[in-house]
């Protein structure tokens, strides 16, 4: 446990980063904190350089507030969540250059960098944890409101399958026990945040399921997106979310894999297990991470080369 306080009670100018492409878990732990550090220090400069995040997340106080990384400003203290810090794009220059470095993150090929770390791969994700330090930091609960719960409760369904996936444990029950009796209306939060498609979404998860292959004795299932299937379908980054849980419910497959073409060329990986395969393991041989259960990395080559290089990974740890 770090303590927010002793961190931040010196500093003048404060920043918070979470990953690339930024997912619910990575906009609820980066907000989050925002919202409690922005409350309890209120004459202090504190920001969040992050990517655009999808539409759905425009509801959560702060998200307008995101600033772009064009200036050159020195943080006294700089704050990388739910991520390593070469993975947060053009904002890792303010981290490099910061007085002091702190990372918070849950997933289990983190093993921690900068000044000050706070890493628990057994939490269901970054926002239980930013919970954990406000919690630590704010015991009488003085800074806790609706709109934080709000925000934070976001952040942890979403990384733990709507308390469905393993990394769901009685802690986090409580939190989110916790965190519901501010009173927001949280069926709504879920439906909006986690289970609604647009028309497009629901489009391109068809395609997908269309072009799926099963392999490895039907114990492996991927699908490949190109630009090309991207172009004709009028998708984007944003649209994607969902598919590779969807790949993973089918019968008898014990890891899935969804690859989408970026505009660089390279692919996208999203990986999902059942816990029979470590997909962490496969991803960290291919130069990512992630959990047990969901992880992820980025590989250039052709689509047969990829798939050749990520069935053999599945394969193994199968």
């Amino acid at each position: 446990m770090i303590n927010l306080i002793s961190l931040c009670q010196n500093a003048e100018k404060i920043g918070i980063s979470g990953h690339v492409r930024p997912d619910g878990d990575c906009v609820g732990s980066t907000m989050g904190l925002w919202q409690f550090l922005s409350k309890r220090f209120p004459k202090k400069r504190v920001e969040v350089r992050l990517e655009r995040p999808a539409d759905v997340f425009d509801f959560i106080p702060g998200v307008s507030e995101i600033v772009d990384n064009e200036e050159d400003v020195v943080y006294d203290v700089y704050f990388v969540v739910d991520s390593v810090p070469d993975r947060i794009g053009g904002a890792e220059k303010y981290y490099k250059s910061a007085k002091t470095k702190v990372n918070i993150d849950h997933h289990i090929t983190n093993k921690g960098s900068g000044d000050v770390c706070y890493i628990d791969a057994a939490a269901s994700s970054a926002s239980e944890l930013v919970y954990d330090l406000i919690k630590e930091a704010d015991p009488e609960g003085e800074f806790m409101d609706e709109a934080l719960a709000k925000t934070l409760y976001l952040g942890i369904i979403q990384d733990c399958g709507v308390f469905g996936y393993s990394n769901t444990s009685p802690k986090t029950l409580r939190i989110a026990a916790n965190l519901i009796s501010y009173g927001f209306d949280f069926p709504k939060l879920i439906d909006e945040t986690f289970y609604e498609k647009t028309f497009l979404q629901n489009k391109v998860l068809g395609e997908a399921l269309r072009k799926s292959v099963l392999c490895l004795s039907g114990q492996f299932v991927y699908s490949i997106l190109t630009r090309e299937d991207m172009n004709r379908l009028g998708a984007g980054d944003h649209d994607f979310e969902g598919i590779v849980n969807q790949l993973r419910y089918t019968k008898g497959v014990k890891a899935a894999a969804f690859l989408h073409e970026t505009v660089d060329g390279s692919y996208k990986v999203s990986l999902r297990s059942g816990g029979m395969a470590d997909v962490a393991k496969a991803a960290a041989a291919l130069g990512g991470g992630g959990h047990v259960r969901a992880a992820g990395c980025t590989l250039e080559g052709t689509p047969e080369e990829i798939v050749e290089r990520l069935v053999a990974q599945i394969s193994e740890q199968l």
